[in-house]
């Protein structure tokens, strides 16, 4: 949060008197006159927020219209208008406009920190959403072919226009909330806010206010109202991630919200209808957490009528190479740099690694070695190229040094010990095809059926 404030006043002694407020609460003011002063500090060094006099003596512009050439170059930057000879009138005016607020002089202390607070998390607030949801437009699409992905896009297709609750589990990093965000594309809800509520990261009391929203009374004097992520999604879609990690009170009331459609604020007894489609997401057995006692078995069966499980990366390895790609040119549309393609040899490893963190472990490491691997921009990266743990997993299993088991054994037995850990590396590289596995170990593909068996390993057929 920028702690650059920009106070725009005639009167000295008001931008002194204002600065050295602001100065106590950790901000760095500076002053400007008149309308000329202060375009030229904006040019100089764009504030992270302006409070502006509408009425400025001996200015070429007012407050007004200095607020529309702010507005004009960024429409981003939080205004903060205040005048002495202000009308209701005046207010709307400078809010229709732009302005985040209007304070009348004089202005308590307190009244002017909350707002310049207030203003300021709006403004970056507004600004990570619209990152967000440029990155959420790159990003909403389940890629690769494997069989387990062909059939998790299938019911999202089929899944998606109905309006049911659906209950997405998966591994840690396996694309939970892409599949979400599609299945909120591809509804009747697509034009409607996308809302998410991720219950692991915040404190059990404050779940409940950020679902619910509160009341000054709630919250305290001087607070304003909070709108909770219900009422903003209404019409669209809240995602409750983790929702294993609800408190069990904030379980039953969301359960009620289900049922009834509709809640109070904290702090208010007024009834507050909306229309909400809910998609819950877990990495955890909510069977387990049931039997627990951590989870509310009525409050499973309400949000799992429609369940989809996101496969982990080790059951669609043959997705990699394509996930990859898209990542490389992802990372290199956001960095600036040009992508590059990674050599068969890297992506042998890649293929084989158990990636532990998932598609997200996978996309990390794809942007790592763009940015670390050696060579010139746009060349393949070779096997150096990957990151330390990546290598470190896919040598340490061919050390000699590091598997007392394999130098101990005499040379025939040595060899059926690494032919079955090298087919069995390629059949998971492969997804278990045989005729793919055959092409690339240079085997007829009823040899490579007679090799498993011997050894025996199996592939689909």
């Amino acid at each position: 949060m920028s702690k650059d404030v920009l106070i725009v006043d005639d009167e000295a002694a008001i931008r002194d008197v204002v600065g050295a407020v602001l100065e106590d609460e950790g901000y760095r003011p500076r002053g400007a006159a008149n309308s000329y002063e202060a375009l030229r500090e904006i040019e100089r060094k764009p504030p992270g927020l302006v409070l502006l006099d509408i009425w400025l003596e001996g200015s070429a512009l007012d407050g007004v219209q200095i607020l529309e050439r702010i507005k004009s170059v960024d429409a981003d930057m939080p205004v903060i208008m205040f005048s002495g000879h202000g009308t209701i009138e005046t207010a709307v005016a400078a809010i229709k406009k732009g302005a985040y607020d209007f304070i009348e002089k004089p202005f308590k202390s307190d009244r002017l920190l909350h707002a310049i607070q207030r203003a300021i998390e709006a403004s970056q607030l507004r600004r990570e959403v619209r990152e967000l949801r440029n990155l959420a437009f790159d990003e909403a699409e389940l890629i690769g072919n494997a069989p387990a992905m062909i059939r998790v896009r299938q019911a999202i297709e089929r899944v998606a226009p109905t309006g049911s609750r659906i209950m997405i589990s998966g591994p840690p990093g396996s694309g939970k909330e892409v599949a979400a965000r599609l299945i909120h594309a591809k509804s009747r809800r697509a034009a409607a806010p996308f809302v998410i509520l991720n219950a692991a990261v915040l404190a059990p009391e404050r779940v409940d206010i950020e679902l619910f929203g509160a009341e000054p009374a709630w919250l305290g004097p001087d607070q304003p109202r909070l709108i909770g992520l219900l009422e903003r999604a209404d019409g669209g879609t809240l995602l409750i991630d983790q929702v294993s990690d609800m408190p069990l009170e904030s379980q039953g009331k969301i359960l009620r919200v289900l049922q009834e459609q509709r809640f109070s604020r904290l702090g208010s007894d007024a009834r507050i209808e909306v229309d909400v489609r809910v998609i819950a997401a877990s990495n955890r057995d909510l069977k387990a957490e049931m039997t627990a006692g951590r989870f509310r078995e009525d409050l499973f069966y309400r949000l799992n009528v429609v369940p989809l499980v996101m496969p982990p990366l080790a059951e669609r390895r043959i997705d990699i190479p394509e996930l990859a790609r898209h990542f490389m040119l992802g990372a290199a549309r956001h960095s600036g740099l040009p992508p590059r393609p990674i050599a068969e040899d890297a992506m042998a490893v890649m293929q084989t690694t158990d990636w532990a963190g998932d598609v997200r472990q996978l996309r990390n490491a794809v942007e790592w070695m763009l940015i670390m691997a050696p060579g010139e921009p746009g060349s393949p990266i070779s096997m150096e190229g990957l990151p330390p743990e990546l290598t470190n997993a896919a040598t340490s299993g061919m050390d000699p040094n590091a598997n007392g088991e394999l130098v101990s054994m005499p040379l025939r037995e040595a060899r059926e010990h690494f032919e079955r850990a090298y087919l069995q590396a390629q059949l998971q590289r492969f997804g278990g095809n045989i005729s793919r596995t055959a092409n690339f170990v240079g085997m007829e593909r009823s040899a490579l059926h007679r090799k498993l068996k011997t050894l025996g390993l199996h592939g689909d057929d």
